[in-house]
Formats: C-alpha cells, sequence, structure tokens
C-alpha cells in the first residue's frame, strides 16, 4: 500500500492529515492524487460520498495554492451549506502546520453582508453554494476571475437540487486558464451535458467501484418488522446503546418529523434535521447534537449532507433508501476516525431482496437480529 509521501504530498500536510486519523490513502486518493499533484488537468472522479474525496481534491488544490498571492486561486461548489462548511474545515485543519492559506465559506441562509465583509480579507480559496456565489458576483464581492482550479463536489447533488442553470453560469465566467475538477456519485444525462460543453476531451477519469467503497469497519444489521412494530424495534435497538449517540433516517421529511415526535414521547432526546428548516433552525439543532444535548438525531438524506461527527456508534435506517450510494452515504457517518459503528435497517420481511440487492452491489453481509453476530469482530460493541 502506498503511503502519502509515496504520492506526493508533503510532510506539512501530511503531518495535518495524520492529526484527523488520516492515516493511509483511500481508493480515489490512491488514483487521483497523483495526477492532481502533478498534471492537475480537467479530472472526473466518479465515487460515492464518504470515500475521502475532500483530501483527494483538497490536498492537490493546497500544494498548489501560493500564499503569498492576495487573491482567490480556487474555488470549491458544495450542493449544501453543511457540506461547505465541512469542506473549508477540512482544509483549515489540513494546513495547520503548512503557510498560512485561507479559506473562506460562503453559502446562503446567512447574511450576505456578513460573507461580503469576510471576502475582504485575503483569501486564497472559496467553498461555496452555487446559489450564494451568484449573488456574491453580482454584488461584484467576489473576483474569480484568475482561479487555476474549479472543483465541482457533489455534482450530481447539485443538479439534482436544481442549480443546473448556476453551474452554467459559475463555469462560463471561470472559463480560461482554469482547471476542473468534477467528483460525482452518478453521471447522468445533465452531469455528461455540462462534462461534454465545458471539460476537455482528454479529461482523466477515475471510477471507484461500489463494491469497495463501504467502510470495513461497519456492522451491517437488520430486523424484519411491519410498520406497526417498527416503533417498538427501533427502541428494542435503543436499549442495546444506552449512552451512545447516533443518526436515524428516514425517506421523507413527514416521516422525520413523526417519528422525532415519538421518541419524543418515549424520553429520549432528539432533535430532527429536514431540507425545509432555515438555517437558524438547523445550526441549533446540530449546535445541541454536537455539544451532547441531543442522544439522538432524526434526518433526510438530503438534509444530512455534510454531517460529520466522529463518536456516532451506529446509523438506524427507519425505511432503507431506494439507491444503494444512499445507503453508502448514510452507513459511512458512523465507524468515523478509526472507530468502529453498526448500521442497523428496519424492513418489512417482503423486502428482504433489498438486503440481497445492497449485499450484492456493495459487497458486505447483513446480519439478522440484535443478538451478537457468530463471525468474530475485533472491538465491537457487541462484543
Amino acid at each position: 500500500m502506498k503511503t502519502f509521501k509515496d504520492l506526493g504530498v508533503s510532510a506539512d500536510i501530511i503531518k495535518g492529515l495524520e492529526e484527523q486519523k488520516i492515516l493511509k490513502p483511500t481508493e480515489i486518493q490512491l488514483k487521483a492524487l497523483p495526477f492532481l499533484l502533478k498534471q492537475g488537468d480537467d479530472f472526473i472522479g466518479q465515487a460515492q460520498t464518504g470515500t475521502g474525496k475532500t483530501a483527494a481534491f483538497g490536498v492537490p488544490i493546497l500544494q498548489k495554492i501560493d500564499p503569498k498571492k492576495k487573491e482567490v486561486q480556487a474555488l470549491v461548489l458544495a450542493p449544501t451549506r453543511e457540506l461547505a462548511q465541512q469542506i473549508a474545515k477540512q482544509l483549515f485543519r489540513f494546513t495547520k502546520y503548512t503557510e498560512k492559506i485561507f479559506t473562506e465559506a460562503v453559502y446562503g441562509g446567512e447574511k450576505i453582508e456578513k460573507q461580503i465583509q469576510s471576502l475582504q480579507r485575503p483569501t486564497h480559496i472559496i467553498v461555496a453554494t452555487p446559489g450564494r456565489l451568484i449573488d456574491l458576483l453580482k454584488e461584484k464581492a467576489v473576483d474569480i476571475s484568475r482561479i487555476n482550479t474549479l472543483v465541482l463536489d457533489e455534482a450530481d447533488e447539485m443538479l439534482s437540487m436544481g442549480f443546473k442553470d448556476q453551474l452554467k453560469k459559475i463555469l462560463e465566467f471561470t472559463t480560461g486558464t482554469r482547471k476542473t475538477w468534477l467528483f460525482s456519485a452518478t453521471l447522468p444525462q445533465g452531469i455528461r451535458e455540462l462534462i461534454k460543453s465545458y471539460m476537455s476531451k482528454e479529461a482523466f477519469k477515475v471510477h471507484i467501484d461500489p463494491k469497495n467503497q463501504v467502510n470495513q469497519d461497519i456492522k451491517h444489521l437488520y430486523c424484519f418488522c411491519t410498520a406497526k412494530e417498527k416503533n417498538d424495534k427501533v427502541e428494542d435497538f435503543l436499549k442495546e446503546y444506552p449512552e451512545e449517540q447516533g443518526l436515524i433516517f428516514c425517506k421523507t421529511k413527514l416521516g422525520a418529523v413523526a417519528l422525532n415526535s415519538e421518541l419524543e414521547k418515549r424520553g429520549y432526546s432528539a432533535g430532527v434535521l429536514h431540507g425545509d428548516m432555515n438555517q437558524l433552525e438547523r445550526e441549533k439543532v446540530m449546535r445541541a447534537f454536537k455539544k451532547e444535548r441531543l442522544r439522538l438525531l432524526v434526518a433526510t438524506d438530503v438534509a444530512a449532507r455534510g454531517i460529520d461527527i466522529p463518536a456516532l456508534s451506529f446509523v438506524l435506517h427507519y425505511q432503507l433508501p431506494d439507491q444503494s450510494e444512499y445507503y453508502t452515504h448514510r452507513s459511512g457517518r458512523t465507524a468515523r476516525a478509526g472507530k468502529k459503528g453498526v448500521s442497523f435497517a428496519f424492513i418489512h420481511p417482503q423486502d428482504k431482496k433489498m438486503i440481497k440487492e445492497l449485499e450484492r452491489s456493495l459487497n458486505i453481509q447483513f446480519f439478522e437480529g440484535y443478538t451478537k453476530p457468530s463471525s468474530p469482530w475485533a472491538n465491537s460493541p457487541w462484543q
């Protein structure tokens, strides 16, 4: 296995990575870093969330920044404010031991005047949601005309959230000498159109097999239950973890709100996160969860984008998602920073085929029931 040093990462950045418990390269990092650190031309990386994409594009960006130039040299676009915040925070942590590099995150839900003021300081990297960046460009509050690198992170999510027109405007605005690095779990028609129109035909392509993307430190479990039994089954599971924090995924906003209400009635400290909440509401819930004033967080898939809480012991799937990549994203919220974790699904007996499909497509194994699986698993909560 190659190390970050073998891939060309500087010693100062490696030290920052190690402090974040990023000790060995993931598959996307192994395939992307040598190219992006050296050639750095147009790049297309197809990989799921939770596979180490931030370091895959963040490290090359940081090593290409000239700290002496007081101008924006790189732009990262992300679909949600939470992901933008997370990327900016990670870039800051990676540069703990390097010469000072300034990163600013800008996104909707916060007063634009405050962000305009922040951008008046020296800024080398901007991490932005597309809508807010367009607003800032209209105000002439940001200059991205001389950027060297444009990153589209979770490009398919940005497209599905309705940002296609904004992405086109930004790509047209930055046309020139910049290189474009696109990362996406899938490559739907809309993404292929953007690639054809705004990226080089010789773009370097990397595809990470979904079967190699699921964290091996996650134990996958399930139980059968009817809709009426499901809340009791959730409580049965929670009794196995009387202290730990966890995340519970629902497919809809109404389902998340209803489950959160039920958990509160049963005496659990829980909060809910869904797409219709405003920024202040979201930040209040996340702050309470991070400070462990809430034990449980009930969320929809889109609302949970960007959640990064290292101590989560488990993820519960109140309903399984329709797509395997969403299962990867959900379960990837546990077993972070070298810890073990559990991903548990509550399914109707008629839906067992969904478990079989996930096992086949993701190359994982599910165990039924709450009891300790028979196969050994060192340091498991079940041991």
